[in-house]
């Protein structure tokens, strides 16, 4: 097809420095050269920049889930600026793309195209807590019932990890004997 500004007219071939569309390419996406397979032309690659905007979109009905996940990964596969992603953390499917235009029409092509009707609003953000400030916790039990009584001294302290998110876990026993069977319970009450 040659396209105009507003229109466009079937042609049988096109010529250097000629504009051209072409409908109905299976195997190509956007940024390929297409050129004479005797006569290679390889040109550099398209860079297409990272999106800048992201909503949080879901069919409108749970029939649609596995076509609406076609649709979007069609949709990606022919518009490299637009990405598809599924947080780990909240299960929501994230669209991405080049600002909130762009990701309207998406939306638009995929009721329209594809047929699937959806709900679309901002990714729900996974909360996390952290420690931000070391925090100690000392308690004594004494149990005096007629024989040799109970003591036990616990102190916990809490404080941030500066080199890693993960949590660590250390006990220190000082004088008497806890059977080691108790510490993995004593962990998993502070976890």
């Amino acid at each position: 097809l040659q396209m105009h500004a507003n229109s466009r007219a079937d042609v049988e071939e096109a010529f250097a420095g000629d504009i051209v569309a072409l409908a109905g390419l299976k195997d190509t996406t956007t940024g390929d050269t297409l050129s004479d397979p005797l006569h290679p032309v390889i040109l550099e690659r398209m860079e297409f920049p990272d999106p800048v905007i992201q909503i949080a979109i879901e069919p409108k009905t749970k029939n649609d889930q596995e076509k609406m996940g076609l649709a979007l990964h069609r949709l990606a596969a022919e518009d490299p600026s637009f990405r598809v992603k599924t947080d780990e953390e909240s299960g929501q499917t994230i669209i991405s793309g080049m600002g909130e235009l762009h990701l309207d029409i998406i939306v638009d092509r995929m009721r329209r195209e594809f047929k699937v009707e959806a709900n679309v609003g901002a990714p729900q953000v996974a909360y996390r807590e952290t420690i931000t400030r070391r925090h100690e916790q000392d308690y004594t039990h004494k149990k005096q019932t007629g024989g040799t009584g109970q003591f036990a001294r616990v102190k916990i302290v809490f404080e941030p990890k500066p080199d890693s998110s993960e949590f660590e876990f250390e006990t220190k026993i000082v004088g008497g004997a806890v059977p080691k069977e108790y510490i993995p319970g004593v962990e998993k009450g502070i976890n």
